[in-house]
């Protein structure tokens, strides 16, 4: 019988941790929990339970604010309304200096936990915006027209602001770095939406009408344009990712909903579901890459979960079976 000495040319380290980054076909032998383990890659995506929030809340930003690792949630309600916000570091939130205005229902953007904004939100309807240093929020130009439940995307000096509340709209705001400026309306307007991409390319997807709806449309920059629809009609989704690779989780039709699909560019694709059915939630990261955070199945909710998308490194333990 071959041996793995003769396969890989070497002997099956033995070490008394694991190894803080393996690379793919690494196989070690654990001599404290005594296991023998390897590095793979996953085939599909899943979602994985990571560390709760300090304080259950839904209704947070919609935008994600940094990464799976390093991310940032703020605002939503418990109820009261609320101004906490919360920082994590890939297993554990940690309370930071709260928002000026509490609020929930709010837009969020960053490309990291150290540098978002805040912007808009309920209730009443608010049109104030704050930025993040990674200590302090600080006040700056307000968004034109009031509003909650619309889609955040975008970084803390480039950020857009799409459709909303009070009444329905299908408003649009752009974001310089110092002011807002109205740019062209969605098709259809609509509340309780997510959006993901960049203030130039972006896309605006489900909503409340009402109807709930599936729609979905691509911002150029200029336009905005209607392309294919989710598989599931729903509103009060998360979304993350970019206009090729992108990724809308949670939400709510008849009652809150666990399903996840995946865009290519071109169409939506069902894959791994939420293991906790939720909407109003918070995402951030990549389709290989993200986070859901809080929401609200009837019960108001702190779980938090990990996606981690097809290819992504997972370690194996090896058994006799």
């Amino acid at each position: 019988m071959t041996t793995y000495k003769e396969i890989k040319g070497t002997q099956i380290e033995v070490l008394a941790s694991d190894p803080s980054n393996p690379v793919e076909g690494q196989v070690w032998y654990n001599s404290t929990s005594n296991v023998l383990k390897g590095q793979a890659a996953t085939t599909a995506g899943a979602w994985a339970t990571g560390g709760s929030l300090n304080t259950a809340r839904y209704a947070l930003n919609t935008g994600g604010a940094g990464t799976q690792t390093a991310a940032l949630v703020f605002g939503g309600t418990t109820p009261p309304l609320s101004a906490l916000t919360e920082s994590y570091n890939g297993s554990a939130w940690t309370e930071v200096n709260d928002l000026n205005t509490a609020r929930y229902a709010l837009g969020g953007a960053g490309a990291t936990n150290t540098a978002a904004l805040a912007f808009g939100g309920d209730s009443p309807p608010k049109n104030e915006t704050e930025l993040w240093n990674g200590t302090n929020w600080t006040e700056v130009n307000n968004l034109t027209d009031p509003r909650g439940y619309g889609a955040g995307m975008g970084i803390s000096t480039a950020a857009l602001f799409a459709t909303g509340d009070y009444p329905v709209s299908a408003n649009v705001e752009q974001w310089n770095g110092t002011n807002w400026t109205e740019v062209n309306n969605v098709n259809t307007a609509r509340y309780e939406v997510s959006g993901l991409g960049t203030s130039t390319d972006a896309l605006v997807t489900g909503g409340n009408v009402p109807p709930r709806t599936a729609a979905v449309e691509q911002w150029n920059g200029t336009n905005w344009t209607e392309i294919a629809d989710l598989n599931s009609a729903r509103s009060g989704t998360a979304s993350t990712g970019t206009t090729t690779a992108g990724l809308v989780f949670g939400g709510v039709n008849a009652s809150a909903e666990a399903k996840t699909e995946e865009w290519n560019g071109s169409s939506w694709v069902e894959v791994a579901d939420l293991s906790t059915a939720r909407s109003d939630l918070a995402g951030t990261g990549t389709t290989g890459s993200a986070l859901a955070s809080g929401g609200s199945n009837g019960p108001i909710l702190a779980a938090t979960e990990e996606w981690n998308g097809a290819g992504s490194p997972v370690t194996r333990t090896f058994t006799d079976s």
